[in-house]
């Protein structure tokens, strides 16, 4: 009976790990856009009294990524074996290139903060790699989710709907439009959040299950 309780405990994991993926990443996003001027992100130069906001933002980029790949594992370690294999695999595909891409940006970001002149290169590489590449993939992970959960019932359809309307933003604006990018943390906390009340609404029948 230990793996059925072991089991039971997945939501919940995936549930907290992602709100406090969504999180750090909406708090990396906002300090991201509030240091670079409106207009080009990729042409703008970055205010010396706003550097500590892209500092701060590069420190939570790290801890964003860990949770996000605990709330992936989480999320697939509930749907179990009735997963489509196909549909999993770009789940999976889409969420480990995500975190790779964002790591890479944030790296490159980092290297153009400590130069002293900063080049036009690094800091259009750091910009297309967070707001088109990894964006991107974000949103096939949204839709993959969302199909996955549709298919198998684990999402109530509105909640799927929300999430196939996200990927699709996601996927067709890309960088075109700011704080877009904020969708993608917002889909992941609307999840978690209601992961964790149907984990609430059914704790009293599991405990009162037999062992």
């Amino acid at each position: 009976m230990e793996p059925t309780t072991d089991r039971l405990k997945t939501p919940r994991a995936a549930g907290m790990a992602g709100v406090a993926f969504a999180l750090l990443l909406g708090a990396a996003i906002v300090l991201m856009r509030i240091s670079v001027p409106a207009g080009e992100a990729a042409d703008a130069t970055i205010d010396q009294d706003r550097r500590w906001a892209v500092q701060l933002a590069l420190q939570i980029v790290p801890f964003a990524g860990i949770f996000f790949l605990w709330f992936m594992g989480a999320l697939r370690a509930h749907t179990g074996e009735a997963e489509d294999r196909f549909i999993a695999t770009v789940f999976l595909g889409s969420g480990f290139v995500f975190v790779a891409t964002l790591f890479g940006a944030a790296a490159a970001a980092g290297t153009v903060l400590n130069e002293q002149t900063p080049s036009d290169f690094g800091r259009h590489y750091a910009y297309t790699l967070l707001a088109t590449y990894a964006m991107r993939m974000a949103a096939v992970f949204v839709l993959a989710t969302s199909m996955i959960g549709r298919t198998l019932g684990v999402f109530p359809r509105p909640l799927a709907m929300l999430g196939t309307l996200v990927g699709l933003i996601l996927i067709v604006v890309g960088a075109g439009v700011p704080w877009s990018e904020l969708l993608f943390p917002a889909w992941a906390l609307v999840i978690s959040l209601y992961i964790l009340r149907v984990r609430r609404r059914a704790g009293p029948a599991d405990r009162s299950g037999p062992p």
